[in-house]
């Protein structure tokens, strides 16, 4: 029985901790992917935020965000200190692993929510407003609703989310539409690109530098997707979890690919061209889409879940492009819009769980990231200003914020 207790720690904690490896890729994803839609005058200044957010997340959840997500009152997590020995996972139907693996796991998904508020700010904002927020929001604001939702508090002391029927397997609305909401607060207090839109109501495009390096980093977002809802599973050592993870894997991958497909077939209908980079945002539509809950939809059901999302992004970017939100790289709405479609689909295939819970959960998520979001972009504005100068954007913030180009070898890359 010993034996078989420690085999069972010990395949759960290696499997926890290769999933949140795959999830921290994910990081070079979302670097690859803002790098190529933004232009080439602004490409080292979005690297740099994007590797500077993942060590600002890493280090704010251990100082004080785990431990306010899952410890409530006692959120000096890292000063006090963790050891693994005796520790059990969480969740009735968890195997046994590390808490530290928990952290390690837990940690790359608070960075993935973050990452999603850096393509949606991209261009204009200075590089050190936004990693103030980057502070706030990893050590605070993420916990807080984080805390609501996996981590099982009430709201307020109001009322307690799993209570109403919430479900959110691995972060629909939790990861992925919290991002968004404080992306959306920084776009509307940010303000759009300068010669996005003229006067007339016109829309100009603005192209990204490097689509190649655009689809790279969606590939792998698409791979590190599966270490972020395969991973939530919690377990692979007994059968039942293992057929678990399968099933998990198998409908990710059919719904980023139902989402490609949809994505690419609208945009031919409305542009009369094959655009990669709604076929990107689709395939990334899917992703999300399915993550509220992967394990209990058939194949196909995934598959017309990830359709839903392909053609959804589509409609809303082009919808929030009409109403002069502008972002670069369609996060709020593949990430947001999406995310909330996602919660909203999980009553579908997991009876459990209430369209009302749901609603509710949504509504949580998002009143609070958006509502202490604006106050704190609010705030920053007004202490030391968000947005660079007319010129500092017109030149490329790459010079201005960090003093190099990313192609210095390529004439025209201030274009």
């Amino acid at each position: 029985m010993e034996i078989t207790f420690e085999l069972g720690y010990a395949l759960d904690t290696f499997y926890f901790l290769i999933c949140g490896a795959l999830v921290m890729w994910m990081a070079a994803g979302f670097a690859m992917l803002e790098a190529g839609l933004v232009r080439a005058k602004n490409t080292t200044e979005i690297l740099t935020k994007n590797i500077a957010l993942y060590a600002i997340a890493c280090t704010m959840y251990m100082l004080c965000g785990y431990g306010l997500m899952y410890g409530g009152a006692d959120f000096t997590w890292a000063l006090a200190g963790i050891t693994d020995d005796g520790a059990t996972g969480v969740g009735e139907n968890a195997a046994t692993y590390a808490p530290s693996a928990d952290f390690f796991f837990q940690v790359v998904f608070v960075a993935t929510a973050m990452s999603i508020v850096s393509g949606a700010v991209a261009e204009r904002m200075k590089l050190w407003a936004f990693l103030t927020f980057t502070v706030i929001m990893t050590g605070f604001i993420y916990p807080m609703e984080g805390a609501w939702t996996w981590g099982g508090e009430a709201v307020f002391g109001l009322y307690t989310l799993a209570d109403l029927g919430f479900s959110d397997f691995a972060g629909s609305g939790i990861v992925h539409m919290a991002g968004a909401s404080a992306a959306l607060a920084g776009v509307l207090v940010l303000g759009a690109r300068s010669g996005k839109y003229t006067a007339g109501g016109k829309i100009n495009a603005i192209p990204g530098a490097n689509l190649p390096l655009a689809t790279l980093g969606t590939f792998i977002l698409w791979m590190g997707w599966f270490g972020f809802n395969g991973g939530s599973v919690l377990a692979t050592a007994s059968v039942e979890s293992a057929n678990a993870v399968a099933v998990v894997f198998m409908n990710t991958n059919a719904a980023a690919a139902g989402g490609t497909i949809a994505a690419l077939l609208l945009a031919r209908v409305l542009f009369k061209k094959a655009d990669l980079t709604m076929a990107l945002n689709g395939a990334l539509a899917g992703l999300v889409a399915i993550t509220a809950e992967p394990s209990t939809p058939t194949p196909l059901q995934a598959s017309l879940f990830g359709a839903l999302g392909g053609l959804l992004v589509v409609v809303s970017i082009v919808w929030l492009d009409k109403r002069k939100i502008d972002d670069p790289v369609g996060a709020i709405s593949v990430h947001g819009v999406v995310g909330l479609l996602g919660l909203l689909l999980v009553p579908v295939t997991n009876s459990e769980v209430t369209l009302t819970g749901q609603l509710v959960g949504a509504a949580t998520i998002f009143v609070w990231v958006f509502v202490v979001s604006l106050l704190v972009w609010l705030t920053i504005k007004a202490l030391f200003g968000i947005r660079v100068s007319e010129e500092e954007e017109f030149e490329g913030v790459d010079t201005s914020e960090c003093g190099l180009e990313a192609y210095p070898d390529f004439v025209g890359s201030r274009k």
